[in-house]
């Protein structure tokens, strides 16, 4: 390397390589990036907590289990720009004044940071860090419900995690999942936090899915919610012509960014 690269530097080139060769050794990246055996081990090890690699004798390997689940951090990191995107095209659906319902997800994350500038908006989430990126913004009204915090995903679910009164107006619904297919709707895997989301969804009036190209053709364990619920649908420009077509035909709004 032509100079000493910066910690974060190192922790991406480590992802990409892992991502393009299916493994890595502590010898060939302390080689190539220019650090001791002692720097790569340490860097593997961070990203192994983080819940983006895991850790064999001398180097890495890839999360295999499609059923994994990843940490909020890690999955923070996945088509990145394409959530931002996705979540800027959500915001921009969202007037002043309005009461919205987020769930916990990285996309529904990035859609949060578009959300900052609002005037007497009121959000409901279920994600803790949601919640905080929404406490930037001093016209947001942040509500989280109470309840058992599940840890990868830093949502809140359970039980006591129910909507807390008939009354309430939510007018849109802004949900991402694991999977997605015409057969089965937005799944996912954890079945309390699906059940949650399907209380808000019989809450709200218009529920918008939030799904970058990857979770197309994926089934989750538990539908949140059957296409035939869903009034818009927002995605990147790598998903299935044939299944918006077909969701369009059902009478879904089909956003593409």
């Amino acid at each position: 390397m032509s100079r000493r690269l910066y910690r974060q530097e190192r922790l991406d080139l480590i992802l990409d390589k892992l991502q393009q060769t299916g493994y890595v050794s502590v010898s060939e990246l302390s080689d190539d990036l220019g650090v001791s055996a002692v720097t790569i081990r340490t860097d593997l090890d961070s990203l192994e907590a983080d819940g983006q690699l895991q850790r064999t004798h001398g180097g890495a390997v890839p999360l295999h289990s499609s059923d994994e689940i990843l940490s909020f951090s890690a999955r923070q990191r996945t088509q990145a720009q394409i959530k931002d995107r996705i979540g800027a095209a959500a915001a921009a659906l969202v007037r002043d004044g309005e009461s919205v319902v987020l769930d916990a997800s990285t996309t529904a994350w990035h859609m949060a940071r578009h959300l900052l500038n609002h005037r007497d908006l009121a959000v409901v989430t279920t994600g803790l860090h949601v919640a905080v990126e929404l406490l930037r913004a001093p016209g947001i009204n942040v509500m989280i419900p109470g309840g058992r915090i599940w840890r990868e995903s830093g949502s809140v679910i359970g039980p006591s995690s129910r909507p807390a009164s008939n009354d309430i107006n939510l007018q849109k619904v802004f949900f991402s999942g694991r999977g997605f297919t015409m057969e089965t709707g937005l799944s996912d895997p954890n079945r309390d936090e699906v059940e949650l989301k399907r209380e808000y969804v019989r809450a709200g009036r218009e529920i918008t899915v939030m799904v970058d190209s990857s979770k197309f053709g994926t089934v989750a364990f538990s539908t949140i919610v059957s296409v035939d619920q869903i009034h818009r649908l927002i995605t990147d420009q790598d998903a299935p012509v044939e299944i918006l077509e077909a969701l369009r035909e059902r009478g879904v709004e089909v956003i593409v960014v």
